[in-house]
């Protein structure tokens, strides 16, 4: 059987498990549609939070990036310590509001429609960015498992999500993203374990890491992180355990992906599906021993498959002869197909150089070796899903990945889109404009909006920003700057008025924003650029990346100095916060 009918069984068996279950548990009322009904288990809602979380940008792009080397970690960093804030500083205290979305809460104890609108807004701007990431990394799944191309990838993707977040809502994406859980999990830990014996002869890939490298013969063992960094140092790159030169950098970064994790509505809205408040912080928990699952694997996979490519292009060492490129394995081959690894034969001697022709250093020793510029390019976001084809695994294990590649993608897509429908519907539509809508119409409304957004999101991701882990790294400064102070300020303090909150998040959002288009451009208009988004024009070296911890800031200073400035808040509002930050034990929120 062809790799290719291997993998349609796969992906297709995916499919159907996820179309039933949205049939299934098709949303009859808007709070089955909005909130699953409220009766989600912690345990199921943990999987299912875990499956919303760990994205294409977890699933498909973050090893891509650590294969990069340790600057890379605090990706790993920014995204499990947000989890902790969101799990100890937030989700149960609102789920003891008892709201369906986070407009909702910042509408409300905020007392301002002009506070509610804002939100949707700053909820729509990271949501829709975010989006653009997951599209991004279905199409590049799609691209090669259903050998389209990647345009073709994305719509594929759009019309899957089309299908089960439209009609089954959080109810049917809450149960649909349990069986996504387990699909992505086994996934991506299969593959691990193989390619951690191939190399270590450890089938733990996180203790494998830190193992003796044996594939080249137990006499020439060395620890394998040791290997890699001989081989990338090699090839003029710098070793994939060296320090990272701006810490500055690294620190604003990891903050702007922690605080962005606690702001993002998609997996708040998670803990507004539980029944009570102790569900909530349960659900956190559960979902942490989930997310660990991957997130403790992730390291390994990228060193690994960063040898294991660099070992396909140089199988006799970096300063042999490089691979033919008429002997190119048939991964690169397939992989040509989809534009995601490009060959240039720049020096016309019919080989593959592979190696860092930015390093003025390395340039003399590439000269010496007949050289002419690095010639394969390969996408970071490739390196997941053709890890099992590189290290020559059997074909059900890359039918396999392809579906917990396109199940991670899908998923947090879902979910997204179901936190843009509902602030729409719900905070827009039924709250702000016409209070007298039916439930029946909300529905519709609900329906009909998350068909727009995924319409847009797909139209937007042809063309992202950068590779999926980057355009979700802009999501979460987005939201970090504009949503998680409004929600802090909301929970913590009595003093910020409606005033404070509204000019707080215009204020962080708006400076964030600028920082991002002054580098990235308007990046659903190629080429606009103002500034070359280099280092050395960055405010600091401060990374558009990394920006969202600085709008925060000044989310947080605004607010304070505006609110000072003007009245306090009504008393009723001062006994809510008071109420909403002292949870009495763990009986039933209060019901919407």
């Amino acid at each position: 059987m062809s790799q290719f009918a291997i993998n349609l069984i796969f992906v297709g068996a995916s499919f159907a498990l996820y179309f039933g279950i949205a049939i299934w548990a098709r949303a009859g009322s808007t709070k089955e549609f909005y909130v699953a009904g409220g009766g989600v288990h912690p345990v199921a809602n943990g999987m299912a939070t875990a499956a919303d979380w760990m994205s294409a940008a977890s699933f498909i792009s973050m090893a891509g990036l650590l294969s990069a080397g340790y600057v890379n970690s605090s990706f790993l960093m920014g995204w499990t310590g947000g989890y902790v804030l969101l799990a100890m500083l937030l989700a149960p205290y609102l789920r003891k509001f008892g709201k369906f979305t986070v407009p909702d809460f910042i509408g409300d104890r905020f007392y301002s429609k002009g506070a509610r609108l804002v939100a949707v807004i700053c909820l729509i701007v990271a949501s829709i960015t975010y989006v653009i990431g997951q599209m991004a990394g279905a199409g590049v799944a799609f691209a090669r498992f259903l050998e389209v191309s990647n345009t073709a990838g994305i719509w594929i993707a759009a019309g899957v999500v089309f299908f089960y977040a439209v009609f089954g809502g959080m109810k049917g994406i809450t149960y649909t993203q349990v069986a996504q859980y387990v699909v992505l999990i086994v996934a991506y830990t299969i593959p691990a374990v193989f390619i951690s014996f191939q190399l270590t002869g450890n089938p733990l890939p996180m203790f494998g890491m830190f193992g003796e490298y044996t594939a080249d013969g137990a006499a020439n063992a060395v620890p394998l992180l040791e290997k890699l960094d001989l081989v990338v140092r090699d090839l003029g790159f710098r070793d994939y355990t060296a320090d990272v030169d701006n810490k500055l950098n690294m620190v604003l970064f990891t903050l702007s992906l922690m605080i962005g994790t606690a702001g993002l509505p998609h997996v708040i809205i998670r803990f507004f599906t539980v029944p009570k408040v102790a569900d909530a912080r349960w659900s956190a928990g559960w979902a942490l021993i989930f997310i660990a699952l991957l997130y403790l694997t992730a390291p390994a996979v990228a060193s690994m498959a960063r040898l294991n490519l660099i070992k396909t292009v140089y199988p006799n060492g970096t300063e042999q002869q490089s691979l033919a490129y008429a002997e190119r394995p048939s991964w690169i081959q397939t992989w040509e197909e989809t534009g995601l690894i490009t060959f240039e034969d720049k020096n016309n001697d019919g080989r593959i150089q592979m190696y860092n022709d930015k390093n003025e250093d390395f340039t003399a020793t590439a000269q010496a070796r007949g050289w002419n510029g690095s010639e394969l390019n390969v996408n970071n976001d490739i390196l997941v899903l053709a890890n099992p084809e590189i290290a020559q695994l059997p074909s059900w294990v890359i039918g396999l990945i392809a579906a917990g590649g396109i199940a991670a993608a899908l998923s947090t897509a879902a979910g997204l889109l179901l936190a843009i429908s509902s602030a729409v519907s719900h905070d827009l539509i039924k709250t702000m404009i016409n209070p007298n809508i039916t439930e029946k119409g909300e529905l519709t409304a609900a329906r009909v909006s998350m068909a727009v957004a995924i319409l847009v999101a797909t139209w937007l991701g042809l063309n992202p920003p950068g590779f999926a882990a980057q355009t979700v790294a802009l999501a979460f400064g987005i939201a970090g700057a504009s949503i998680f102070p409004a929600l802090m300020m909301g929970i913590f303090s009595k003093r910020v008025n409606n005033k404070g909150a509204v000019a707080g998040m215009v204020a962080g959002l708006a400076a964030t924003l600028l920082y991002i288009f002054t580098f990235l451009g308007w990046f659903f208009i190629p080429g606009t650029n103002m500034l070359a988004n280099t280092p050395d024009n960055w405010i600091l070296g401060i990374s558009p990346l990394s920006f969202g911890a600085i709008g925060a800031m000044i989310n947080f200073a605004v607010a304070f100095i505006v609110s000072n400035a003007t009245e306090e808040p009504p008393v009723e509002i001062q006994e809510l916060v008071e109420s909403v930050r002292y949870p009495k034990g763990a009986g039933a929120a209060v019901d919407h």
